[in-house]
């Protein structure tokens, strides 16, 4: 490219960046938030948290980079423009379509990025995330390394130790297992050590009692016991993890949906698969809608003003409208062009603004 269109896609580059990288930092951090209780209080590392919570980039980069793209963009402009830049250049002879083609080649290199995380990096980095995060709920023996606080990691298990030594020893074990609230059992013990073994994790409990009660609580039995072993895999739930979430699917798993699955599943299989095909797509008239609004229209403070914020609501209105264009496709898979005639329109609409064509006769005559 001329050296003015390298230059003018270096000044897009540096505030699209910016965008992405705070915006990704706010909407990172309310993800990082919920997956504390998940990861932290169940005896997790902090580096299994933050790779945990970087699996997590790729997915919010896809609704991220079309707009971080658009208002960094806007931005860039509006400063050239502000600061006389656009003038001089169209001065040297840079014309108006001259001064597309950088931004073309900016919004190009976002949808790249767009779609390498729709595509490849959002479904890996999902499938990631959700297998670690099971088996996390399923290392119950790790989870259960907190002494001196009742740990309820599952509905109807309660497991209280009150003190673990330097070499792993438990001592002052209390078990109560509620999954029947008419016949509670509760176990007490000396001491105690967590295993793991071929069968799966074992709480071995060491000098204590089993207590439960008879006659709907009206006598209570007591058992003594030297070793006893207590089934912690019991309380997992293996079957939650064979059927993958939409976000863990790849684009080819979407658009081949199993025939057994429910029809309503199919049909948002193949929402969700053009969904990702479209969405970078929205940079191109993201790219178009900014150029207008800049270099269309009087100078003056007032209508500068005036075209941004028109552009904002057009862009954002436009990225809503295809929101509620996947729930429509969701229920109605014919309706799946929707997808691609949005960002057309789009596009459509700021060529022909680009062109001269303006909703107010008024506004192009000053501009011309």
């Amino acid at each position: 490219m001329p050296k003015l269109s390298t230059y003018v896609l270096k000044q897009l580059l540096g505030p699209v960046a910016l965008f992405a990288f705070l915006m990704t930092a706010v909407i990172w951090l309310t993800q990082a938030l919920s997956l504390l209780d998940k990861v932290i209080n169940r005896g997790q590392s902090a580096t299994t948290f933050a790779y945990l919570t970087l699996l997590v980039i790729p997915s919010l980069l896809i609704i991220i980079l079309p707009l971080a793209f658009f208002f960094g963009g806007l931005y860039a402009l509006s400063r050239l423009q502000s600061d006389s830049e656009l003038v001089v250049m169209a001065s040297a002879g840079f014309s108006r379509a001259q001064m597309t083609v950088p931004v073309l080649v900016a919004a190009g290199i976002i949808m790249v990025a767009t779609y390498a995380c729709g595509l490849y990096l959002m479904p890996a980095g999902q499938r990631a995330m959700n297998d670690k995060l099971f088996d996390i709920r399923a290392n119950i023996g790790a989870s259960l390394l907190n002494e001196g606080t009742f740990n309820t990691q599952t509905k109807g298990l309660t497991v209280f130790i009150r003190e673990i030594d330097d070499h792993g020893g438990i001592y002052g074990v209390l078990v109560h297992d509620n999954r029947n609230p008419k016949a509670p059992v509760t176990y007490l013990a000396e001491s105690g050590q967590l295993l793991q073994t071929p069968a799966g994790a074992r709480l071995l409990m060491q000098n204590g009692t089993i207590q439960w009660a008879r006659k709907n609580g009206a006598r209570l039995e007591v058992a003594k016991f030297e070793s006893y072993p207590f089934d912690l895999d019991q309380f997992v739930n293996k079957n939650q993890a064979i059927e993958r979430k939409t976000s863990e699917l790849y684009l080819n798993e979407l658009l081949s949906p199993d025939p057994k699955l429910k029809p309503k599943t199919r049909k948002a299989y193949i929402a969700e698969a053009h969904n990702r095909l479209s969405v970078p797509l929205y940079c191109i008239p993201f790219a178009l809608i900014a150029l207008a609004a800049v270099v269309r229209g009087s100078r003056a403070r007032g209508a500068h003003v005036l075209r941004l914020t028109a552009a904002c609501f057009a862009a954002v209105g436009l990225r809503i409208a295809g929101y509620g264009v996947q729930g429509m496709v969701a229920s109605n898979n014919s309706l799946v062009f929707l997808f691609y005639v949005l960002p057309l329109l789009g596009s459509v609409a700021a060529i022909l603004l680009l062109r001269g064509l303006h909703p107010k006769p008024a506004l192009a005559a000053e501009a011309a």
